[in-house]
């Protein structure tokens, strides 16, 4: 993701940990929106019977409209407690580790433009170790965003993230934390390796072509490419995962699969897909910006 950085300084890894929490915590505060669109489109059942009424959400837009007039501006924001909580220890692990973990696998004394084999391999590790320690926080994100509006008297399950930790751990056991463990390795280490070994295969392609730099619109170029490769990729991963978590009914991650695709067919499985690839796309191009110029504060010049 840094192909270049010891030609330019070193960084350490709590440089590269505080550089890339803040840039997730930054891309994360402004798409948590589209996000919050993605999940109510993906947990959203297919109509069945010949007097099944239209879907409540149609489209990115249309669902972030319905949110907003329906439960207000501020529930395009649910979630976003638990959403910094994961970017920070989520986002900060798997980025910070990307280029030891790839040194690792090329080994010490390789010289020359890393194999994209061995980026994959690196985002794939990383992006599981990753989330395996900051599922808890995905799962409180999820509950809460997946929550729509409520009939009158009726409370809500959650008054806020640390309540939400403290219930699902009183009603559910600590286990629960770790509720869609599996689809979630799945998607975020697919996702992590489309991005990271993405962006960094294409910041590296772009910058041997005749008039490009190291500088904000490669960094756009390499962000949006990463955004749509994830999505392309992660999608049916992350609406078995997503579900999952909303919804308790379901046994295991086959479980879900097959259900999902009985019941509403394998179009539902990139249910939410412009959502998602707008808030993938756009959060890699405001990630990835911002952590290009957030980590020259943390490097030390060779």
């Amino acid at each position: 993701m840094v192909a270049d950085l010891k030609s330019k300084g070193e960084i350490s890894f709590a440089g590269t940990f505080a550089s890339s929490a803040m840039a997730a915590c930054f891309a994360e505060i402004c798409t948590i929106p589209l996000d919050t669109a993605k999940v109510r489109l993906q947990l959203q059942k297919k109509p069945v019977g010949d007097g099944a009424s239209l879907p409540k959400y149609r489209g990115m837009l249309g669902t972030v409209a319905t949110i907003a007039r329906e439960e207000g501006m501020a529930s395009l924001w649910k979630g976003i407690i638990p959403g910094l909580h994961r970017q920070c220890i989520y986002g900060g692990l798997r980025i910070g580790l990307y280029e030891p973990v790839k040194s690792l696998y090329v080994g010490s004394d390789f010289v020359g433009d890393v194999p994209l084999s061995k980026k994959i391999l690196a985002a794939l590790t990383t992006g599981a170790l990753a989330i395996a320690v900051a599922n808890p926080t995905d799962l409180v994100k999820v509950r809460l965003q997946s929550e729509g509006k409520l009939p009158p008297g009726v409370p809500r399950r959650y008054s806020g993230a640390l309540n939400a930790y403290s219930t699902i751990v009183k009603q559910e056991g600590v286990k629960a934390l770790w509720t869609g463990i599996g689809p979630n390795i799945a998607r975020n280490a697919i996702i992590n390796a489309a991005e990271l070994a993405s962006y960094d295969q294409i910041k590296q392609t772009i910058l041997k072509l005749p008039g490009f730099k190291d500088n904000v619109i490669t960094h756009l170029l390499a962000g949006l490419g990463a955004g749509f490769f994830a999505v392309c990729i992660g999608s049916p991963i992350d609406v078995v995962k997503s579900r999952m978590m909303g919804d308790a009914t379901y046994k295991s991650t086959i479980d879900c699969f097959i259900k999902t695709l009985k019941n509403d067919g394998p179009l539902a499985f990139y249910k939410g897909f412009m959502p998602n690839f707008g808030r993938l796309g756009s959060w890699n191009v405001i990630m990835f910006l911002t952590l290009e110029q957030t980590k020259k504060f943390f490097t030390r010049e060779a």
